[in-house]
């Protein structure tokens, strides 16, 4: 028997296929930080597949947002020191 929904890994892809349209009308710089925003989402993976949301933006989004939060709170406290 086949699997009835994709796996969010293929999922997630496409649903960044679907901004390609966004990403086109960027200056070269901003495609590459977009693409690499949008890479993020791939550290969390396995979080996102057991989410089970049924929005798959959210979990795409909430990936990029937590590796920036971490970023943040890497360079705040080198900062801090």
């Amino acid at each position: 028997m086949g699997r009835t929904i994709p796996s969010y890994r293929l999922a997630s892809e496409r649903e960044k296929r679907k901004w390609k349209i966004i990403r086109q009308e960027l200056d070269k710089s901003e495609r590459e930080l977009f693409d690499e925003m949008m890479s993020y989402s791939r550290l969390y993976n396995t979080g996102g597949s057991v989410a089970c949301n049924p929005v798959l933006l959210h979990p795409i989004l909430m990936s990029i947002i937590f590796e920036h939060y971490k970023q943040l709170e890497i360079l705040r406290k080198s900062v801090g020191d």
